[in-house]
């Protein structure tokens, strides 16, 4: 035998990182990344000796490749969708299908509100007319006060059954007849109070109204403060002008003040101009607050609310400028 073909000695194998130089030793494996300037080398057989198993099998691989292992690892949304998987928008940042379809209904339902809205006006103002415009209607409203407080006590009445009646999930047709009935009760009861004013006391207030609402709508669309945010705010506002109303119905029952009741008509003119803008936002649904698409019931008789008592403030401010 050779001395080259000897086991390497212990102080051989000791100072030499690898075993012996001289022997047939295979290279130290490049766990899948390249030396410097050397190429990865093929493995080189081990010599086995009788008696002795083999090593196990190497598993070489490129650099960052190997087969089973994805070069990046995709991040996850909320949703558990891939963030670059096609199906949640392009780079240039367009909204998903669902975005899309969770804005138009929310269009459709604002649609439907003011739909409902619109047939509730068209309704209260030919009612108004009539009070107005037929003389013997207006003059039996005047000459009858019953009739004036009867309005009043069905409009309560039909309103406390609307508001406890109200199902969203059951809005046909029960609720559409009782926001019919509650329309025509308080249309009736606007058209009393109408009666008591000049004609053109009414088309005034009217035509304030008809502004007042564009610009509150159009304010509450494009602006970015929230009123649905104040919801305790506008409690407490409530509160207030419920106590204000009670003290001055007390305080005019007595001896008729004029700068009261025009300072009670002004302040409750601007109460609900503010209870429009927050009802208004409500129906958006990109605010603090929202309704439900199901609820147009209540967004329709809200709006309608808003509307008319502040129709009916600003024809008490006309009605006794013009007198």
């Amino acid at each position: 035998m050779l001395k080259t073909d000897l086991p390497p000695s212990y102080e051989e194998s000791r100072n030499h990182p690898y075993g012996n130089p001289h022997g047939n030793y295979p290279q130290p494996p490049g766990y899948g990344f390249p030396a410097y300037g050397i190429p990865p080398q093929p493995p080189v057989p081990y010599p086995v000796q009788p008696g002795m198993q083999p090593p196990p099998a190497v598993r070489h691989c490129p650099a960052f490749h190997c087969p089973g292992v994805p070069p990046i690892i995709p991040t996850y949304g909320p949703s558990g969708v891939p963030r670059s998987s096609p199906s949640t928008g392009d780079a240039e940042g367009f909204a998903s299908p669902g975005a899309w379809d969770s804005r138009a209904i929310r269009h459709a339902f604002i649609q439907k509100v003011y739909l409902i809205l619109a047939a509730q006006l068209i309704v209260t103002v030919a009612i108004v007319a009539v009070f107005t415009f037929v003389d013997p209607v207006r003059s039996f409203v005047v000459q009858n006060p019953a009739v004036y407080w009867a309005s009043f006590a069905i409009y309560f009445v039909t309103y406390i059954v609307l508001v406890c009646c109200e199902k969203p999930r059951r809005v046909f047709p029960w609720n559409l007849i009782l926001l019919c009935v509650f329309t025509l009760a308080m249309s009736y009861m606007t058209g009393t109070i109408s009666s008591y004013y000049d004609t053109k006391a009414v088309f005034l207030a009217l035509l304030i109204t008809a502004v007042v609402c564009v610009i509150v709508t159009v304010f509450c669309f494009q602006t970015k403060v929230d009123f649905t945010s104040c919801t305790g705010l506008f409690c407490v506002l409530a509160m207030v002008f419920l106590v204000i109303g009670i003290v001055t119905a007390i305080v005019l029952s007595f001896q008729y003040v004029p700068w009261l009741h025009m300072l009670y008509a002004a302040i409750g003119a601007i109460v609900y101009t503010l209870f429009l803008a927050y009802h208004t936002q409500l129906l958006m649904g990109n605010r603090a607050y929202a309704l439900s698409p199901e609820e147009y019931i209540y967004g329709a008789l809200a709006l309608y609310v808003d509307i008319v008592q502040i129709f009916m403030f600003l024809v008490q401010i006309t009605g006794a400028s013009s007198e």
